[in-house]
């Protein structure tokens, strides 16, 4: 991508600050690339079919969770789709806007959101997604099938490690407290 680092000068530069600290580097790399291979993906496939149909990656996957789980409480929607409920609300309201989304009340919780997709929603999910998925077959274009499945396998296990074993982690790591609220933005006074 122009403008920055290929993955080997990254790797070289990471290897070259890293030098003798003792570190795990293979885990380190498996880290580092589940995150560079979403980003190049994320923006692959932004940048390509989703544009097209004037949707963000997060749209994209709200409607995809929607489209897949059928009607959700939006707290379980936002859950799935790895965003905040503030950030659903937003996402959610321009889905809805566009008729692609409908926001109903619960029918014994007045407090709950439910979120279901509208024909021209379930419309698009069905035009978008064989396109979606071609693109996905190009960004895993150097991998065979037996790599994909190798590679899918992999990192559903680590999704399983931190889904299964990373809070008890967590807590280890602080000592059974719980973390400390994060600063918007600001830095601590010196």
């Amino acid at each position: 991508m122009p403008g920055q680092r290929s993955i080997t000068e990254a790797e070289k530069l990471a290897a070259a600050k890293l030098g003798g600290i003792p570190i795990r580097r293979e885990q380190m790399a498996v880290v580092a690339n589940i995150y560079r291979a979403a980003s190049a993906v994320r923006q692959h496939l932004e940048n390509s079919v989703l544009r097209g149909s004037d949707l963000t990656w997060t749209a994209f996957v709200v409607l995809w969770v929607i489209w897949i789980w059928g009607e959700s409480e939006t707290r379980h929607v936002a859950e799935e789709a790895g965003i905040s409920k503030g950030t659903l609300t937003g996402v959610s309201r321009t889905l809805e806007a566009r008729g692609l989304v409908r926001r109903a009340g619960h029918p014994t919780d007045g407090r709950l959101v439910l979120l279901s997709l509208t024909e021209e929603g379930e419309q698009l999910m069905r035009r978008v997604f064989p396109q979606f998925n071609e693109e996905e077959a190009f960004v895993a274009g150097q991998l065979s099938d037996e790599e994909c499945r190798s590679v899918a396998d992999g990192l559903r296990r680590v999704v399983l490690q931190v889904e299964e074993h990373g809070e008890e982690r967590r807590l280890a790591l602080l000592d059974g407290a719980e973390p400390a609220p994060r600063r918007s933005g600001r830095r601590p006074k010196a």
